[in-house]
């Protein structure tokens, strides 16, 4: 048997040993707290972590690991009452964060916090804004949820789309070009092919949402491990 067929059959229980070493390897992580589970690929974490950031940190762990196909995150967000802040504290906090960071245009956007929970709603031209608006928020002590509504409205018209994805996928040292195929109708974007990495499918979305006019992207890239 060679080291590729034994790496690419990978069995429930060497992906749940290699995503609990993951998780141990991420210093943000309360390793103690967090189960793990394996059923055909499937990832399921269990447990509770302290903030909005460590639950998605061990999302992004397990996700991390060759061979998981998907994660089901159960993990729950236990803040200490000592350590609670309040909507109206959660809600300054995150205005001052989104004004102070100059990728955001802050002034095209609201916040709702509701028990802890924020909404932004807004209008931004690149995808990247929406996805840094988030993890700008999502980063706050005391967050224990986003419900991000903002909506991307570019202003440049698409021109050579799939020119410059498939070239910016080239560039990209973690995915495997050769292996994806991209489409673009209007300002729509298809992503076909297969990766062998879960990590390897969002890198490639991320090069699609990143070209300009963008409006949306249709991954349906196949993980074959």
């Amino acid at each position: 048997m060679t080291n590729a067929t034994m790496t690419d059959n990978r069995t429930d229980d060497q992906i749940q040993n290699d995503v609990i070493a993951e998780l141990k390897w991420d210093t943000r992580l309360q390793t103690h707290h967090i189960a793990v589970t394996v059923e055909n690929g499937v990832v399921t974490l269990m447990g509770w972590v302290d903030s909005l950031t460590k639950q998605w940190a061990a999302e992004e762990a397990a996700h991390r690991v060759r061979g998981v196909k998907a994660v089901a995150n159960d993990i729950e967000i236990h803040v200490r009452p000592s350590d609670e802040r309040t909507d109206p504290e959660i809600a300054a906090a995150a205005h001052h964060a989104l004004n102070w960071n100059p990728l955001v245009p802050a002034d095209k956007l609201s916040i709702t916090v509701s028990k802890g929970f924020i909404t932004l709603k807004g209008e931004v031209e690149w995808q990247q804004q929406k996805e840094d608006a988030e993890r700008i928020v999502r980063n706050l002590w005391g967050v224990k949820g986003v419900n991000n509504l903002v909506t991307v409205h570019p202003r440049v018209t698409p021109t050579d789309l799939k020119q410059k994805i498939e070239e910016a996928l080239i560039r990209r040292a973690t995915t495997d070009a050769e292996r994806i195929t991209v489409e673009v109708e209007g300002s729509t974007v298809i992503l076909k092919g297969m990766v062998r990495a879960w990590s390897e499918r969002e890198d490639a979305e991320r090069v699609a949402w990143s070209a300009p006019g963008v409006t949306s992207v249709e991954n349906r890239i196949a993980i074959v491990p």
